[in-house]
């Protein structure tokens, strides 16, 4: 070749298949230029060496779900500039998935179920619309853990009182379940979660919070991901 190429138009060529097929072997992950697996159909090569994976498939790529682990000192109260936290580098190395990690798994990921303001913990990021709109929609029907580093000294019958529904400005907030971890950590578990309501819950039985981390959403857990490291959601788990 003298003149630059599109890969799906060489690959065509290299192992006599349709153009659509050549697509999906590209798109799956399945080829490789000079040994780096590209994804795009429309990549321009010249003399690189393209060879096709022997274990390549055509089944169709599927949107993929990043779990982030949000860092303690990233502000997110706008959750798309935690998109950047995301890269292929922070990728968790003890991830168990078994998916293989595509440029394409970046494009077009979506936040989810909001985090508390000041917290750190799980974020999800979704490029599945049915899991966005189970995240976003059904927020009602989700409940989300969380634990909360406090200080001060409780009121009398406080953690009774964390337990009952609240009010705050004139609306009724939704119920938490509220358990000690140890002195100084709230467990709350709580769906529907208000910007805010685990914080102006602990300071109504005289407690300030320290720090908030977010555990768990739905079934689906952080797990032991670093901090500012991500891993994929598995196949066919669901939250």
């Amino acid at each position: 070749m003298t003149e630059s190429i599109r890969l799906d138009k060489h690959l065509v060529k290299l192992i006599q298949c349709s153009r659509g097929e050549a697509q999906k072997y590209i798109e799956g992950g399945w080829v490789s230029v000079d040994g780096e697996v590209i994804d795009l159909p429309q990549y321009q090569i010249l003399e690189q060496t393209v060879e096709l994976n022997a274990n390549a498939t055509l089944t169709a790529t599927q949107p993929r779900t990043m779990l982030l682990h949000l860092p303690a000192d990233f502000n997110a109260t706008n959750p798309i500039a935690a998109l950047k936290l995301i890269t292929p580098e922070s990728h968790w190395t003890e991830d168990k998935s078994n998916i293989r990690l595509l440029k394409r798994h970046f494009a077009k990921l979506l936040p989810t179920a909001p985090i508390e303001e000041g917290a750190s913990g799980l974020m999800v990021f979704s490029q599945d619309g049915k899991i966005v709109r189970k995240l976003v929609e059904e927020a009602k029907t989700n409940e989300q853990e969380y634990t909360v580093e406090i200080q001060g000294a409780i009121v009398e019958g406080g953690l009774e009182k964390l337990n009952n529904k609240f009010q705050r400005d004139g609306w009724l907030l939704p119920a938490a379940k509220v358990s000690w971890q140890n002195e100084t950590h709230l467990r709350f578990a709580l769906k529907n979660v208000h910007q805010g309501q685990i914080r102006f819950m602990c300071e109504s039985v005289g407690l300030s919070v320290t720090s908030m981390k977010r555990l768990r959403i739905g079934r689906v857990s952080m797990g032991k991901i670093k901090p500012g490291e991500w891993r994929y959601l598995p196949e066919g788990t669901w939250f």
